[in-house]
């Protein structure tokens, strides 16, 4: 089998003249070599040919065991975005006038270390805080040093993009099974109905479920026989392909899936078969749904009575279903307990942990499996935060609370951030608000290949590698799949000079700020494997029991620390060898020596073993959840009619967020940020097609094109999310020229699903007007609205604006 899956090309894997080839030493000048694709959550296998140390193509590579061939224009462009001239390659700091200048890595990292150990100093570890963006889950450094870096700070001011996002669903899962982790995804492969709300994969490629081709997979749903259903306020092109669209109202999934509960128990439709004796709250659910009934609900969803009666016999009455949701369903004021209620459904159809329902894909890297379903349980609110109370949530707290946590004095108030791939004045609620935060900080370190219109305010930013100059394992993705496999590429061309991979410098960062500054960056890794060994010797049930660390470590292969954690493992992962306990099981050599990746088969049955409750059981109604029906109740009474207009977001297939805006390719067409508004609202608001109208918002305004379309359901508009990329000093050529507006501006950041800290982003009241005398683009906060002045933000702007680097200015790298 070749290694690149190109005819005429057999370059054994792991050989001197694959690192000949993969650095562009080729005699020829042009080779092939196989990457995984890091730009969304289908995960990809590309086949990247490579020029002189350049990608200068790139394709689906047909042998993937995964992919099978198929790749999205965002893949096509892998090559576009690695060489992106915009792309730092050199760290900057910012000096003492202020202004943001090349420096030596070394000079950067001990920037970085003296500005954070100076707020260390204080004694209060909570003075910094922690942010994650997006692409952490795209990459392998993002997997494996954010832990230790949290754990080196020592910080509960932790935020991530989850509470912009999928927190809803860890919250839901964690309070049913116990593990915020044990995420199951629907088996759209084998199954007979599948029901999608608040989610388009046709464009997103999927999210919380790793699905190449999804497109492929939903026409071949069709084709077997099989029902498609999607409740989306849009008419998306996922809504295109089913046989049933449920033009639902934003926000409002919640009273759709208590409804169906109501009619499951009912009708006597409940049949969860063998989960039977793996359930707990069955009867508590019954009573909690009994006051849903279709007739009470449909004038909330905006979804008939009958409709919501035959959706709900045709799911429990299908030979096998999948309830999945995904943005549109956790991003609103009842995320978490839609996300709940979805697997509610999945449960009581006995469509949970069964093939073609919704099932527990089994990692290569996975922690062994138990067959005790016993835990310790997951709790909420261990901590809350300093300024709102709000409650942790998996270690985490709202990132829409970050910005009143540096600017409300006080002691533990956030003095020095740090950011990782991560881009929150667009994509948390009052990016201008954040933004004036920012200019408060005594100082700030981001983890960033782009001067984004985040980054721009930081004192020191370190630049990793381009994506070509690295190796790839789906740590994150790995766990939700389709189909269980395993796959790894290694960098496709070395790092130049110069530059350093992510995992590299947050290594000699964790260094720096314990002290070592001369120490080897694998120290790091080797520390890990140490711990891990330790604690795998000591474990009865462990393939290693009873075994010498240092004997188990001494047979770890790879080029690096990184690679040796990687076999370490998956030596110790569900499917691997164990050291030799388990001969024929996976290892970093075997994986390298299937480049195209190994089939690990279709999903099993997984219960009880994925369960952590303290009871063992499957807690369909644990106390949190059903308190937080006495607020979904209380809506149902207080709804009627909306009078105003909701907002909605959307996705681009040739987009990220916000982290793909500078790719040109990848501009125009479709991809633009346009107002959607149904033909009779904008018949009413005299709004015409392509002139610019005036959103506002409780956080402010933007004024932004319009496209007149029936795509969307009448008292709903739609801008996508991420862009706005408009500041100054974000040096961003591309983005620039078309910035579009930041939809999460017209949120002042007070609206969150209380469970789970998540900013509504989703089903969110707006007034829009045709605007007149503004051009399109203009945006403007809350206090700007209101002809306030904002000299902490003007502060923080112009410090954010002195910047001095050579070579074109760049895009906003991250979410």
């Amino acid at each position: 089998m070749s290694a690149t899956g190109t005819p005429g090309v057999s370059v054994p894997s792991n050989t001197p003249s694959d690192r000949d080839a993969e650095a562009g030493h080729d005699p020829a000048g042009t080779v092939s070599a196989l990457r995984i694709c890091p730009l969304c959550e289908a995960t990809c296998g590309l086949s990247v040919t490579v020029s002189r140390g350049r990608i200068t193509g790139a394709r689906g590579d047909r042998e993937d065991v995964f992919s099978q061939g198929f790749v999205c224009p965002k893949g096509a462009t892998f090559g576009e975005l690695d060489a992106d001239p915009d792309r730092l390659t050199r760290p900057l700091v910012r000096d003492a006038n202020g202004v943001l200048a090349e420096a030596s890595w070394e000079e950067a990292f001990a920037a970085a270390a003296d500005g954070l150990g100076a707020v260390l100093a204080g004694g209060n570890p909570d003075a910094v805080a922690l942010y994650l963006g997006n692409p952490n889950v795209h990459t392998m450094a993002g997997a494996l040093y954010p832990p230790l870096l949290l754990a080196a700070l020592r910080t509960r001011n932790f935020y991530t993009a989850s509470t912009l996002d999928q927190m809803p669903k860890h919250v839901s899962c964690g309070l049913l099974f116990g593990d915020p982790q044990a995420i199951p995804v629907p088996d759209v492969d084998r199954t007979d109905h599948l029901l999608i709300l608040g989610a388009n994969p046709v464009e997103s490629n999927g999210s919380l479920a790793t699905v190449p081709d999804f497109p492929g997979r939903l026409k071949r749903l069709r084709r077997r026989g099989g029902r498609l259903t999607v409740v989306d306020p849009r008419r998306t092109r996922t809504a295109r392909l089913a046989d049933r669209h449920l033009a639902i109202r934003p926000g409002s999934d919640a009273f759709l899936l208590m409804a169906m509960v109501q009619v499951l128990f009912d009708e006597d439709l409940v049949d969860a078969g063998p989960l039977a004796e793996h359930l707990s709250g069955v009867d508590e659910v019954r009573a909690l749904a009994a006051d849903f009934t279709p007739e009470a609900v449909e004038g909330a969803c905006d979804v008939a009575a009958g409709e919501i009666r035959s959706l709900t016999r045709e799911v429990a009455r299908a030979p096998s279903a999948a309830v999945y949701g995904r943005v549109g369903s956790s991003t609103v004021e009842f995320g978490t307990l839609t996300n709940w209620l979805v697997d509610v459904v999945n449960v009581l159809t006995g469509n949970l942990d069964r093939a073609g329902g919704a099932m527990f894909p089994l990692s290569a890297t996975a922690r062994p499996s138990r067959t005790s379903g016993r835990g310790k349980g997951f709790e909420l609110g261990r901590w809350r935060s300093r300024v709102s109370g709000h409650p942790e949530a998996k270690s985490e707290l709202p990132a829409a609370a970050l910005a009143e946590e540096i600017t409300t004095p006080g002691e533990g108030r956030v003095r020095a951030l740090v950011t990782v791939a991560g881009n929150p004045v667009l994509s948390a609620p009052d990016g201008e608000g954040l933004e004036q935060a920012l200019g408060q900080l005594e100082f700030m370190v981001s983890f960033d290949p782009y001067l984004n219109e985040t980054t721009r305010h930081a004192h020191v930013v370190l630049p990793p590698a381009r994506p070509s100059r690295t190796a790839h394992f789906d740590f994150a993705f790995n766990a939700l799949p389709v189909r269980n496999q395993v796959r790894y590429t290694r960098a496709v061309v070395e790092p130049g000079d110069g530059e350093k991979t992510e995992s590299e410098i947050m290594a000699r960062l964790l260094l720096r700020l314990g002290g070592q500054p001369g120490a080897e960056p694998e120290s790091v890794d080797a520390a890990v494997v140490d711990r891990t060994l330790r604690k795998a010797a000591a474990d009865p049930g462990s393939p290693v029991h009873g075994r010498e660390p240092a004997l188990l470590a001494a047979e770890l292969t790879g080029r690096d620390g990184v690679e040796r954690r990687l076999d370490m493992m998956l030596r110790l992962g569900p499917y691997g060898e164990g050291f030799g306990s388990r001969p024929g099981g996976l290892s970093l050599e075997k994986v390298l020596a299937h480049p195209h990746g190994i089939d690990l088969g279709p999903l099993r049955p997984r219960l009880p073993e994925v369960l952590r409750t303290r009871s063992g059981t499957v807690e369909l109604c644990s106390p949190p959840l059903a308190q937080d029906v006495a607020r979904l109740r209380e809506a149902l009474r207080r709804r009627a009619s909306p009078e105003s207009l909701v907002m909605v977001g959307r996705r681009h297939l040739r987009s990220n967020n916000s982290w793909m805006h500078n790719v040109s390719s990848l501009r125009g067409g479709t991809n633009r940020c346009l107002l959607q508004v149904n033909p009779a609202d904008a018949d009413r608001l005299g709004l015409e097609d392509g002139a610019p109208a005036r959103v506002t918002g409780a956080g402010g305004e933007v004024t932004v094109p319009v496209e007149v379309t029936g795509a969307v359901r009448a008292g709903v508009v739609s801008l996508p999310h991420g862009w706005g990329h408009d500041r100054p000093g974000t040096r961003m050529r591309v983005a620039a020229a078309d910035p579009g507006v930041n939809v999460n501006q017209l949120l002042d950041g007070t609206l969150l699903d209380p469970l789970s800290g998540t900013a509504v982003l989703n089903g969110f009241p707006v007034r829009v007007e045709a605007a007149t005398g503004a051009g399109a683009g203009d945006a403007k906060g809350a206090g700007a609205a209101a002809g306030a002045s904002g000299s902490a933000g003007d502060a923080g702007g112009a410090r954010a604006a002195a910047v001095q680097a050579p070579g074109p200015p760049p895009e906003a790298g991250s979410t």
